[in-house]
């Protein structure tokens, strides 16, 4: 049975429980198999580019339509060594549908729907609700975590500045 963090977060100040280890830069990045657009098994790792893997609960609430929004923008100005990945329990259609309604284009959105496998490798599934919490996770070429954040407050925005800083280092060694 995975390890059970109780009020690891909050929403709107109400506790809640992530379930899945609580992972630092240093740590391997687990593997974990989410669905893309076309309901493709995708690994999360990638062994060619650093990635930055943005974990949102729903695009369809205001923060993380911001997040993802503003990590879209930054995409474009990373150079090709390093990918922006979004990660949320949102069905591969919604996220499809939201990405085309907003423009973007430069962000990887992966689905958690199916069996919540990030969520639980990266300790991020939020058990009340079966949603991924808000979190940060910079993975360098040799599938190494060396940027971690998990957002105590799911309502708030992430240090976007720490994760593209600990994303440019990455991609320079």
């Amino acid at each position: 049975m995975a390890k059970e963090r109780s009020g690891a977060v909050t929403m709107r100040g109400n506790p809640l429980t992530l379930i899945g280890p609580e992972l630092k830069a240093g740590d391997a990045a687990p593997n974990a198999i989410l669905l893309n657009g076309s309901l493709a098994d995708t690994s999360i790792l990638s062994a060619d580019k650093v990635r930055v893997v943005s974990v949102v609960p729903s695009l369809d609430t205001p923060v993380c339509d911001i997040q993802t929004k503003r990590f879209n923008e930054e995409a474009g100005q990373l150079g090709d060594d390093i990918e922006i990945v979004t990660v949320s329990a949102d069905l591969p259609f919604a996220q499809g549908r939201w990405c085309s309604a907003n423009n973007v284009d430069r962000v990887i959105c992966l689905s958690d729907h199916r069996e919540m496998a990030f969520g639980n490798a990266y300790g991020v599934h939020v058990k009340e609700l079966r949603l991924d919490a808000r979190a940060i996770f910079v993975i360098d070429r040799q599938g190494k975590i060396v940027h971690a954040e998990y957002v105590k407050e799911i309502a708030e925005q992430p240090d976007y500045a720490a994760a593209l800083k600990a994303a440019r280092a990455a991609a320079a060694a």
